[in-house]
């Protein structure tokens, strides 16, 4: 298997299928650190590299003040003999455990920015990073701000590329003002496509390309997920598995339905209908599945060759008006993603 590359934007190339690192050591219950870098491993080895991580994410150690860094520190076990194998992307500005207290505080000042660089490089074990993203903006701080604390660490050789995180159109046409954005990551997908409304836009317009987080609707569109899945872990109590968990079913039926006709998994053909949707509005798009298992892994990476036809593709485009309920995780406020702000 041969996963291909893309380019996102000002340079920086990716394979067009990445892996998503959250739920290696993350909000989904249990978890193996032995599997978690064999799974890296085989994603390495089968060309998914492009590898996101968080300072944030993974299960804080008794007494960590500020982000986890364990999923990076895990990371950096199979960092240490294939770094040079690896577009690897990180991020800050959540300055605690997410969901953690009903709020989650964000950070965006000059010196916060470069502590929290240095700490993730050396979690990492690594002296750059190829894409760095401000996970949340800290509202109230100007963007630009932000941005031109990041842009000092790609001038001092310790950042490669600059991305941002769940920004609305407006503030990444700011961002943008004050140095290239190379990639906005947010929630996109077949059942999550505010983003299309002005973010797109903005990054067709600054030259950025696209890394949709949860391109499978935080696993709902594999059709796998079931409620005793859902208990317990972070997604419980969110309107789209909680109480409208049935009533989506319908958005998985049609998604099943395709993939039924063209021999593919529910999963491959929502990842397919978002790579053709990139192509369709001339968007580089690189999304990042996560996944614990190396069969995940090949099942994802697969989709970058699976082709959809053009009636295909216009059914599965209204799927997005069955879904019930919203997409914002209800421990936060509306400002947590792009569109509560626009």
């Amino acid at each position: 298997m041969t996963v291909p590359t893309i380019e996102l934007g000002h340079g920086m190339r990716v394979s067009r299928i990445g892996l998503g690192g959250m739920a290696l050591s993350h909000v989904y219950g249990h978890t193996d650190p032995a599997e978690a870098e064999r799974t890296l491993h085989h994603a390495i080895d089968v060309g998914v590299t492009f590898i996101d991580t968080a300072d944030v994410y993974g299960t804080p150690r008794p007494g960590t003040v500020g982000p986890a860094g364990t999923n990076e520190e895990l990371l950096a076990q199979v960092l240490r003999t294939r770094r040079g194998e690896v577009q690897l992307a990180t991020k800050f500005g959540i300055t605690g455990a997410i969901g953690a207290g009903g709020g989650t505080p964000t950070r965006g000042d000059r010196d916060y920015v470069r502590s929290a660089c240095e700490a993730s490089l050396r979690r990492l074990g690594t002296d750059v990073i190829d894409l760095y993203y401000m996970h949340r903006r800290e509202i109230g701080r100007p963007i630009e701000e932000t941005v031109a604390a990041m842009a000092e660490l790609v001038r001092e050789g310790k950042v490669r590329h600059l991305g941002l995180s769940e920004v609305t159109g407006d503030e990444l046409r700011a961002a943008a003002a004050v140095h290239p954005i190379s990639a906005v990551q947010s929630e996109w997908s077949l059942w999550s496509r505010d983003v299309e409304r002005r973010v797109v836009p903005a990054a067709l317009d600054v030259g950025a390309g696209f890394v949709p987080y949860s391109p499978l609707g935080r696993g709902f569109l594999t059709g796998t997920l079931s409620r005793e899945a859902v208990s317990g872990s972070m997604l419980q109590g969110q309107d789209r598995f909680d109480r409208h968990f049935d009533a989506n079913q319908v958005v998985v039926e049609h998604v099943r339905a395709v993939a039924g006709e063209v021999g593919a998994t529910p999963a491959q053909v929502a990842l397919a209908w978002l790579l053709a949707q990139g192509t369709r509005l001339g968007l580089p798009v690189a999304p990042i599945p996560g996944t614990r298992r190396s069969a995940r892994v090949d099942e994802n990476a697969a989709a970058s060759s699976l082709e959809l036809s053009a009636s295909q593709l216009a059914r599965l485009d209204r799927v997005a008006d069955l879904v019930t309920g919203g997409r914002n995780l209800t421990f936060n406020g509306p400002e947590w993603i792009s569109s509560g702000r626009e």
